[in-house]
Protein backbone atom coordinates (compact mmCIF):
# COMPACT_ATOMS: atom_id res chain seq x y z
CA UNK A 1 0.00 0.00 0.00
CA UNK A 2 1.03 3.64 -0.45
CA UNK A 3 -0.48 7.02 -0.45
CA UNK A 4 -1.35 8.22 -3.99
CA UNK A 5 1.12 9.32 -6.48
CA UNK A 6 3.62 7.73 -4.07
CA UNK A 7 5.55 5.44 -5.82
CA UNK A 8 5.39 7.23 -8.85
CA UNK A 9 7.14 10.29 -7.58
CA UNK A 10 9.75 7.87 -5.86
CA UNK A 11 10.24 5.70 -8.77
CA UNK A 12 13.34 6.79 -10.17
CA UNK A 13 14.73 7.13 -6.59
CA UNK A 14 14.01 3.02 -6.00
CA UNK A 15 15.55 2.00 -9.38
CA UNK A 16 19.13 3.42 -8.17
CA UNK A 17 18.13 2.59 -4.63
CA UNK A 18 17.23 -1.38 -5.40
CA UNK A 19 20.48 -1.49 -7.83
CA UNK A 20 22.79 -0.84 -5.24
CA UNK A 21 21.59 -3.49 -2.80
CA UNK A 22 22.43 -5.69 -5.80
CA UNK A 23 25.57 -4.40 -6.59
CA UNK A 24 26.34 -4.57 -3.03
CA UNK A 25 25.62 -8.26 -3.50
CA UNK A 26 27.96 -8.66 -6.56
CA UNK A 27 24.72 -9.11 -9.03
CA UNK A 28 24.63 -7.45 -12.15
CA UNK A 29 20.75 -7.83 -13.87
CA UNK A 30 22.05 -7.57 -17.47
CA UNK A 31 23.68 -10.86 -17.26
CA UNK A 32 21.21 -12.64 -14.93
CA UNK A 33 17.04 -12.45 -14.52
CA UNK A 34 16.03 -11.22 -10.80
CA UNK A 35 12.61 -10.67 -9.60
CA UNK A 36 11.80 -8.65 -7.15
CA UNK A 37 8.68 -8.41 -5.88
CA UNK A 38 7.72 -6.18 -2.23
CA UNK A 39 4.30 -6.97 -0.10
CA UNK A 40 3.53 -6.32 3.44
CA UNK A 41 1.16 -3.89 4.92
CA UNK A 42 3.64 -0.95 5.90
CA UNK A 43 1.89 2.16 3.85
CA UNK A 44 4.60 3.93 1.91
CA UNK A 45 4.55 7.31 2.86
CA UNK A 46 6.86 10.28 3.57
CA UNK A 47 8.08 9.68 6.70
CA UNK A 48 7.43 6.36 8.20
CA UNK A 49 11.01 5.12 6.54
CA UNK A 50 9.45 2.61 3.56
CA UNK A 51 12.58 2.97 1.83
CA UNK A 52 14.34 1.75 4.45
CA UNK A 53 12.00 -1.06 5.26
CA UNK A 54 12.62 -1.81 1.31
CA UNK A 55 15.77 -2.00 0.89
CA UNK A 56 16.29 -3.78 3.87
CA UNK A 57 13.25 -5.89 2.96
CA UNK A 58 15.76 -6.76 -0.16
CA UNK A 59 18.53 -7.65 1.38
CA UNK A 60 17.10 -9.98 3.62
CA UNK A 61 15.56 -11.81 0.46
CA UNK A 62 18.42 -11.46 -1.76
CA UNK A 63 20.89 -13.56 1.79
CA UNK A 64 18.19 -15.78 1.62
CA UNK A 65 17.99 -16.76 -2.20
CA UNK A 66 21.81 -16.88 -2.48
CA UNK A 67 22.39 -19.19 0.81
CA UNK A 68 24.51 -16.31 2.79
CA UNK A 69 24.58 -16.87 6.22
CA UNK A 70 24.51 -12.75 7.10
CA UNK A 71 24.37 -11.47 10.28
CA UNK A 72 21.97 -8.19 11.18
CA UNK A 73 25.24 -6.01 10.62
CA UNK A 74 25.81 -7.51 7.22
CA UNK A 75 21.97 -6.56 6.31
CA UNK A 76 22.09 -3.29 7.70
CA UNK A 77 25.44 -2.55 5.96
CA UNK A 78 23.47 -3.62 2.87
CA UNK A 79 20.37 -1.67 3.54
CA UNK A 80 22.58 1.58 3.93
CA UNK A 81 23.79 1.01 0.15
CA UNK A 82 20.45 1.10 -1.03
CA UNK A 83 19.55 4.14 1.14
CA UNK A 84 21.84 6.35 -0.88
CA UNK A 85 19.81 5.76 -3.45
CA UNK A 86 16.90 7.77 -2.00
CA UNK A 87 19.31 10.30 0.16
CA UNK A 88 21.65 10.38 -1.32
CA UNK A 89 23.81 10.59 1.87
CA UNK A 90 21.74 8.84 4.33
CA UNK A 91 22.25 9.17 8.66
CA UNK A 92 21.99 5.37 8.72
CA UNK A 93 19.18 5.62 11.08
CA UNK A 94 16.42 4.22 8.89
CA UNK A 95 18.17 1.17 7.83
CA UNK A 96 19.31 0.86 11.27
CA UNK A 97 15.88 1.28 13.10
CA UNK A 98 14.35 -1.46 10.16
CA UNK A 99 16.85 -4.00 10.16
CA UNK A 100 16.84 -4.31 14.32
CA UNK A 101 13.56 -3.18 15.38
CA UNK A 102 12.43 -1.47 18.38
CA UNK A 103 13.33 1.83 20.00
CA UNK A 104 16.59 2.71 18.98
CA UNK A 105 19.04 5.75 20.22
CA UNK A 106 20.90 6.42 17.43
CA UNK A 107 24.14 8.64 16.92
CA UNK A 108 25.56 9.29 14.03
CA UNK A 109 29.37 9.81 14.18
CA UNK A 110 32.73 10.41 11.68
CA UNK A 111 33.16 6.25 12.02
CA UNK A 112 30.46 3.68 12.39
CA UNK A 113 27.01 5.09 14.11
CA UNK A 114 26.16 4.09 17.84
CA UNK A 115 22.98 2.68 18.51
CA UNK A 116 21.47 0.91 21.57
CA UNK A 117 17.96 -0.31 22.06
CA UNK A 118 15.85 0.95 24.69
CA UNK A 119 13.54 -0.16 26.63
CA UNK A 120 10.14 1.78 27.97
CA UNK A 121 8.35 1.03 31.41
CA UNK A 122 4.63 1.87 29.62
CA UNK A 123 2.99 1.25 26.40
CA UNK A 124 3.32 4.64 24.83
CA UNK A 125 0.45 4.94 22.08
CA UNK A 126 0.52 7.70 19.13
CA UNK A 127 -1.49 8.66 16.07
CA UNK A 128 0.20 9.28 12.92
CA UNK A 129 -1.56 11.48 9.92
CA UNK A 130 0.15 11.95 6.21
CA UNK A 131 0.24 15.55 5.09
CA UNK A 132 -0.50 13.78 1.73
CA UNK A 133 2.83 15.54 0.19
CA UNK A 134 5.50 12.83 -1.04
CA UNK A 135 8.84 14.75 -0.10
CA UNK A 136 12.51 14.45 -1.41
CA UNK A 137 14.61 13.70 1.06
CA UNK A 138 17.35 14.33 -1.46
CA UNK A 139 16.38 17.64 -2.46
CA UNK A 140 15.30 19.01 1.66
CA UNK A 141 18.96 17.86 3.11
CA UNK A 142 20.50 19.89 -0.07
CA UNK A 143 18.50 22.40 1.03
CA UNK A 144 19.21 22.37 4.14
CA UNK A 145 23.31 22.21 3.80
CA UNK A 146 22.98 25.24 1.75
CA UNK A 147 21.58 26.90 4.31
CA UNK A 148 23.94 25.84 6.43
CA UNK A 149 26.90 26.88 4.31
CA UNK A 150 25.62 30.06 3.94
CA UNK A 151 25.26 30.79 7.30
CA UNK A 152 27.13 28.51 10.01
CA UNK A 153 26.02 30.49 13.21
CA UNK A 154 22.16 29.83 12.75
CA UNK A 155 23.08 26.36 11.77
CA UNK A 156 25.35 25.77 14.90
CA UNK A 157 22.93 27.53 17.32
CA UNK A 158 20.30 25.44 16.21
CA UNK A 159 22.32 22.22 16.23
CA UNK A 160 23.12 22.70 19.76
CA UNK A 161 19.16 23.40 20.96
CA UNK A 162 18.76 19.88 18.81
CA UNK A 163 21.69 18.19 21.29
CA UNK A 164 19.86 19.48 24.52
CA UNK A 165 16.59 18.56 23.97
CA UNK A 166 17.51 14.81 23.09
CA UNK A 167 19.40 14.56 25.96
CA UNK A 168 16.77 15.89 27.92
CA UNK A 169 14.26 13.95 25.75
CA UNK A 170 15.88 10.42 26.62
CA UNK A 171 15.56 11.00 30.35
CA UNK A 172 12.00 11.47 29.85
CA UNK A 173 11.59 8.81 28.24
CA UNK A 174 13.73 6.58 30.56
CA UNK A 175 11.76 8.14 33.62
CA UNK A 176 8.51 7.13 31.92
CA UNK A 177 7.47 10.81 32.10
CA UNK A 178 5.04 11.55 29.04
CA UNK A 179 4.29 14.88 29.60
CA UNK A 180 7.93 16.39 29.47
CA UNK A 181 8.17 13.73 26.65
CA UNK A 182 5.35 15.23 24.84
CA UNK A 183 6.98 18.94 25.57
CA UNK A 184 10.44 17.64 24.05
CA UNK A 185 8.80 16.77 20.75
CA UNK A 186 6.70 20.29 20.55
CA UNK A 187 9.63 21.99 21.06
CA UNK A 188 11.26 19.68 18.33
CA UNK A 189 8.26 20.47 16.07
CA UNK A 190 9.64 24.33 16.77
CA UNK A 191 13.08 23.59 15.68
CA UNK A 192 12.20 21.87 12.83
CA UNK A 193 10.05 25.29 11.26
CA UNK A 194 13.23 27.09 12.17
CA UNK A 195 15.38 25.09 10.37
CA UNK A 196 12.41 25.47 7.35
CA UNK A 197 12.05 21.55 6.76
CA UNK A 198 8.11 22.01 7.94
CA UNK A 199 5.19 22.89 6.25
CA UNK A 200 1.49 24.41 6.56
CA UNK A 201 -0.04 21.20 5.89
CA UNK A 202 2.66 19.66 9.18
CA UNK A 203 2.09 22.85 11.02
CA UNK A 204 -2.25 22.65 10.89
CA UNK A 205 -2.00 19.07 11.93
CA UNK A 206 0.23 19.84 14.70
CA UNK A 207 -2.63 21.89 16.26
CA UNK A 208 -5.12 20.26 15.27
CA UNK A 209 -3.79 16.38 17.82
CA UNK A 210 -2.77 19.30 20.35
CA UNK A 211 -6.16 20.81 21.01
CA UNK A 212 -7.68 17.44 20.59
CA UNK A 213 -6.03 16.33 23.57
CA UNK A 214 -2.17 15.30 22.23
CA UNK A 215 0.56 16.05 24.85
CA UNK A 216 2.94 16.68 22.62
CA UNK A 217 2.75 16.16 18.38
CA UNK A 218 5.69 17.25 15.75
CA UNK A 219 6.47 16.40 12.25
CA UNK A 220 8.21 13.30 11.21
CA UNK A 221 10.70 12.67 8.81
CA UNK A 222 12.76 14.69 6.32
CA UNK A 223 9.96 17.18 6.69
CA UNK A 224 7.99 19.73 4.02
CA UNK A 225 5.06 17.20 3.63
CA UNK A 226 5.20 13.31 4.50
CA UNK A 227 4.07 12.27 8.11
CA UNK A 228 3.25 14.32 11.58
CA UNK A 229 2.82 12.10 14.91
CA UNK A 230 0.70 12.44 17.99
CA UNK A 231 1.95 11.19 21.60
CA UNK A 232 -1.45 10.61 23.39
CA UNK A 233 -1.66 9.50 26.98
CA UNK A 234 -4.14 7.06 26.93
CA UNK A 235 -6.58 4.85 24.64
CA UNK A 236 -9.55 7.28 25.24
CA UNK A 237 -7.31 10.31 23.84
CA UNK A 238 -5.56 8.47 21.58
CA UNK A 239 -8.76 7.51 19.91
CA UNK A 240 -9.96 11.59 20.28
CA UNK A 241 -7.12 12.68 18.34
CA UNK A 242 -7.40 10.22 15.90
CA UNK A 243 -11.12 10.86 15.02
CA UNK A 244 -9.89 14.64 14.77
CA UNK A 245 -7.00 14.68 12.16
CA UNK A 246 -8.96 12.22 10.00
CA UNK A 247 -11.30 15.29 9.30
CA UNK A 248 -8.14 16.68 7.35
CA UNK A 249 -5.64 14.32 7.01
CA UNK A 250 -6.03 12.10 3.78
CA UNK A 251 -4.73 9.20 5.91
CA UNK A 252 -4.39 8.69 9.34
CA UNK A 253 -3.18 5.38 11.95
CA UNK A 254 -2.87 4.48 15.50
CA UNK A 255 -0.61 2.42 17.60
CA UNK A 256 1.00 1.20 20.30
CA UNK A 257 4.42 -0.22 21.09
CA UNK A 258 5.95 -0.97 24.58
Amino acid sequence: PAIPGYKVEKKEEADVALNLVLTHFGLDPSKRGIALRFGGDLCAVSGIGASAAQVVAQARALARALGRDMTEDEINEAGYEGEKGYHGTPSGIDNTAATFGGLLRFQRTDGAPIFEKKRIADPIRIVYASTGITASTTKVVGDVRAKKEADPAWFDDLMNQYLELVKRGEEALDEGDLVALGKCMDENHTLCQKLTVSCKESDDLVDAARKAGAIGAKMSGTGRGGLMLALTPSEEIQEAVFEELKKTAPQVWKTTFA
